[in-house]
């Protein structure tokens, strides 16, 4: 349900936390030794949390009531432990919107499992919300990465993008890839805004990468339903391919990208090359296609 804020109480306890908390306790540098207030000012704790100083000025005053994404994202950056997470949506007046302790686990839809399985020669992926890797075929393992050797809860398309040396390398215009993808994630978070773990995804990486905390700040939008995308493998070298994006349509939100290259082309050569390694295994980064294993 939904409870009466309390602006006082919800500002009172923001400046107590952050007080409580010093840069290098949130991964944040302390280069500045003559620091005129005790633990965390204002400033970072907006960058920690991707929102605007401006913003989390007016809810330590009580001047604005704080959205469930504010809320969620804020309960990261400040590290606030279970009861303390209670605490802060009470006093804000947001009980109803606080999440829930065992997240939904995403499943992949069977249709999508069978284009997965019968594209053995093209890579594919399959997406869900916040752009997680779901599920993918060998193929999209040799061009990509061993998905399987990701912890399941760490396996999204942007968090790889930007913090994985090797998916990051590989992207020949990796800025405008990059800032493409997070225009793509702008557009899935209007449909769920107040989604806690999208909020954890942003708030992480506007604190690793000041190119995604620009980009996310711009509020750019991008279906990326198709593109070029520009490589450059390790194993068989530049790769010009098609990338092509199909939503379900039931309203799940997944979606399945497929890239393939005009026959013909050196790249085609070279991806069938790639791809008919994964028959015999001798692409040692290839792992069994794997389904989403969160919660198991």
């Amino acid at each position: 349900m939904t409870t009466s804020p309390d602006p006082g109480e919800l500002g009172a306890f923001l400046k107590a936390r952050r007080a409580q908390l010093t840069p290098p306790s949130v991964g944040l540098p302390d280069t500045d030794r003559h620091r005129k207030v005790t633990g965390l000012r204002r400033e970072e704790v907006a960058q920690l949390a991707a929102i605007s100083v401006d913003y989390y000025t007016r809810l330590e005053q009580g001047r604005v009531r704080a959205s469930a994404s504010a809320l969620a994202t804020l309960a990261r950056a400040l590290r606030l432990d279970e009861d303390q997470q209670t605490y802060l949506y009470e006093i804000a007046g947001r009980t109803d919107a606080r999440p829930r302790r065992r997240r939904a686990v995403q499943k992949v839809r069977p249709a999508m499992r069978r284009l997965l399985d019968q594209l053995t020669g093209t890579p594919a992926v399959v997406l869900g919300k916040r752009m997680d890797v779901l599920a993918w075929n060998r193929a999209a393992a040799a061009l990509y990465t061993d998905f399987a050797a990701i912890p399941a809860g760490r396996r999204n398309y942007v968090r790889l993008l930007f913090t994985d040396p090797a998916v990051r390398g590989m992207h020949l215009e990796w800025q405008h890839d990059a800032r493409d993808a997070v225009a793509a994630l702008r557009m899935q978070a209007a449909a769920d805004p107040d989604d806690p773990e999208l909020a954890q995804l942003v708030g992480e990486l506007s604190v690793q990468d000041p190119d995604f905390r620009t980009w996310w700040a711009e509020h750019h939008v991008n279906s990326a339903g198709y593109g070029t995308k520009h490589y450059r493998h390790p194993l068989v070298g530049d790769l010009t391919l098609d990338c092509d994006v199909w939503s379900s349509p039931d309203g799940s939100g997944q979606r399945l990208m497929v890239v393939t290259a005009e026959p013909g082309t050196a790249a085609h050569d070279a991806l069938q090359i790639l791809t008919s390694w994964t028959d015999d295994d001798r692409d040692p980064r290839i792992a069994t296609t794997a389904e989403d294993d969160r919660g198991r």
